[in-house]
């Protein structure tokens, strides 16, 4: 059964990718992906919940753990919530004869996320970041107008400069193992935990600030994050869904395996300052740039960097406290982002204009979509009764509990800032004048509604109710990065 539900989660997405390129139709295209996405969170649901200890495929390149599978049922979430979005939205957007290529792309963006979370290779999983960043590249450009082209450009050379640095940080780390297992060994996870005790101090910790911040370019973790407020804002709203909602939480599982290395080493305390550190600096740029912003995608974008700073803080404060509402950070925050940018993009469409000055009175135009919207803009701040209010309650009590009380106290104050700064952009589009001149826009069809819908609720209910189920869960990928067997 477990392997027959991994097996579908990695097949699917290439089904759907060789038929929308054999088959150029568009709606064929766009139904077949909609179908692998809907086979693949089927899949991917069972998986954190019916794998007990890790299972090895392919010759050991693949392996399924809770940790992996919790990563990919997020992504498979957002897959799938993006594709019922997607085919409303592009139909409005582009033409149909690039349909079926977009549908390629979007199904192969996806295979490759998941692919990343289900590797057991240091190197492999390099790679397949590495393919995360090539796949999405056409998809942020995909617009081709002018600032999209110039997003995707900045977009891989910015976050192709970062990953360089993880490479970097990967090949010490590999010949730090060399000096003690010998010239060629496997380079799996749980090889490198296990010669961790035995390598050069200095070596893994040179090793891991590389891949911080060279992973940490891919996450948007500040000061890398130059490239996410363009490449999130510039490409087409499931696309920006996509990478906000799981394509950083991807690259944060790459941190998170690392750091699990430098704790079975012993030498935890610069690297998880290193990553507090990094996260307390996100979230200042996101309450910085998110009170300032003019632009309703870009607000969103910078509440990503946002979202991931705070991410970065419960991974980093640790315990099974932080490590378990960081994870349940993963799940809310992708449910959450899905909405907004959703929410976003038909904004976009029926007022023509991405400036939230030329955006009011959003619920006359929209009556159902703009309560979803405005309640998804309530959420995002981690206000209650929604499933980030707990997720971020559980990462600051974390914090107070640990050695970085100061992390937590400056948290929750930047966190009130955001709470005011974001909701009150959200007063103006709701409730400022109404325009002069009426929007000239689009309808927006029932398919980009929907998705708002499959995203709000479960977040209501994830806020009102922590099931005992994943708590468990969530308890024993702690453990594991603590000190078992990952």
């Amino acid at each position: 059964m477990i392997t027959l539900c991994f097996t579908v989660v990695l097949i699917a997405p290439l089904i759907a990718v060789a038929g929308a390129l054999l088959i150029c139709r568009p709606r064929f295209a766009e139904y077949l992906n909609l179908l692998a996405s809907i086979v693949v969170f089927l899949a991917a649901a069972s998986l954190p919940f019916i794998v007990h200890t890790p299972l090895f495929f392919w010759h050991n390149y693949l392996f399924l753990d809770a940790l992996g599978g919790w990563v990919a049922l997020c992504t498979a979430v957002v897959y799938l919530l993006a594709s019922v979005y997607a085919v409303g939205y592009m139909r409005l957007l582009a033409s149909d004869k690039h349909l079926p290529g977009f549908y390629a792309l979007f199904a192969g963006f996806a295979w490759t996320m998941l692919l990343a979370a289900f590797v057991n290779n240091i190197g492999v999983f390099w790679i397949a970041i590495e393919l995360t960043t090539l796949v999405s590249t056409f998809l942020v450009g995909f617009e081709r107008a002018a600032e999209s082209i110039e997003a995707a450009w900045k977009y891989i050379i910015v976050v192709s400069a970062g990953i360089t640095l993880a490479l970097l940080g990967t090949v010490l780390l590999y010949w730090g193992g060399s000096l003690i297992l010998g010239p060629s060994y496997d380079m799996t996870w749980q090889t490198l935990r296990d010669v961790a005790p035995h390598m050069n101090p200095v070596l893994l910790k040179l090793g891991f600030l590389l891949v911080l911040v060279g992973y940490g370019t891919k996450v948007g973790l500040a000061p890398m994050h130059t490239w996410l407020p363009d490449a999130h804002s510039e490409g087409p709203a499931p696309v920006s869904a996509m990478l906000s909602g799981a394509l950083l939480n991807t690259a944060m599982l790459g941190i998170v395996r690392f750091l699990a290395v430098t704790d079975a080493a012993g030498i935890g305390w610069l690297p998880r300052t290193a990553l507090v550190v990094l996260g307390i600096l996100s979230v200042l740029i996101g309450a910085l740039f998110i009170v300032r912003q003019e632009g309703v995608k870009r607000l969103m974008a910078y509440s990503s960097v946002e979202h991931m700073g705070i991410l970065a803080l419960g991974f980093g404060f640790g315990g099974v406290l932080g490590i378990a509402g960081a994870l349940y950070h993963m799940l809310n925050h992708s449910l959450n982002k899905s909405l907004m940018f959703f929410g976003a993009g038909n904004v976009m469409r029926r007022y023509g204009t991405k400036e939230m000055l030329a955006i009011r009175r959003v619920l006359h135009e929209f009556p159902v979509s703009g309560l979803l919207w405005l309640a998804g803009a309530v959420a995002i701040t981690g206000a209650p009764p929604f499933g980030l209010f707990l997720s971020e309650f559980s990462i600051l009590r974390a914090g107070f509990s640990g050695p970085n009380l100061w992390a937590a106290i400056v948290m929750l104050v930047l966190l009130i800032v955001i709470f005011i700064g974001f909701l009150r952009h959200f007063g103006a589009m709701y409730f400022g004048r109404q325009p002069e001149s009426a929007p000239k826009g689009t309808i927006i069809s029932a398919w980009c509604v929907l998705p708002m819908w499959l995203a709000l609720i479960p977040l209501l209910v994830l806020g009102l109710w922590w099931p005992d189920g994943l708590m468990q869960i969530f308890m024993n990928i702690a453990h594991g990065l603590m000190g078992g067997t990952s």
